[in-house]
């Protein structure tokens, strides 16, 4: 498994670095990251964005909203019955483009 202290540290490195480089895009991340929960309580906000995180396979994405999601009280529970709604959709989600794999079949066998 992943040091992922270690790993987060070396990767705010980086993205610093990147920051430097392109100034404008990272202002334009940070506003929507930023963007200001009215509705959703900050936890569910972030158990969300871990269940998008592992879609996604976003290391990065994981490490960072691992410990917002911890900061506001999620639970090891709560982050389980999370992670068990992405693991559902994307298993959904294979199913369902693997009917446009068959799709992308029928018209090329036919053409």
């Amino acid at each position: 498994m992943m040091n992922w202290n270690q790993y987060f540290a070396s990767l705010m490195g980086r993205v610093g670095e990147f920051a430097r480089l392109a100034p404008e895009t990272m202002r334009g991340l940070n506003t929507i990251g930023s963007a200001p929960a009215r509705h959703l309580d900050p936890k569910i906000h972030e158990l969300i964005a871990l269940s998008v995180a592992v879609t996604t396979r976003c290391d990065g994405c994981i490490a960072a909203h691992v410990q917002a999601a911890l900061k506001h009280g999620a639970t090891r529970e709560e982050i389980a019955e999370a992670l068990g709604v992405a693991i559902a959709l994307n298993a959904g989600a294979a199913l369902i483009y693997s009917s446009r794999v068959f799709d992308a079949v029928s018209a090329f066998d036919n053409a």
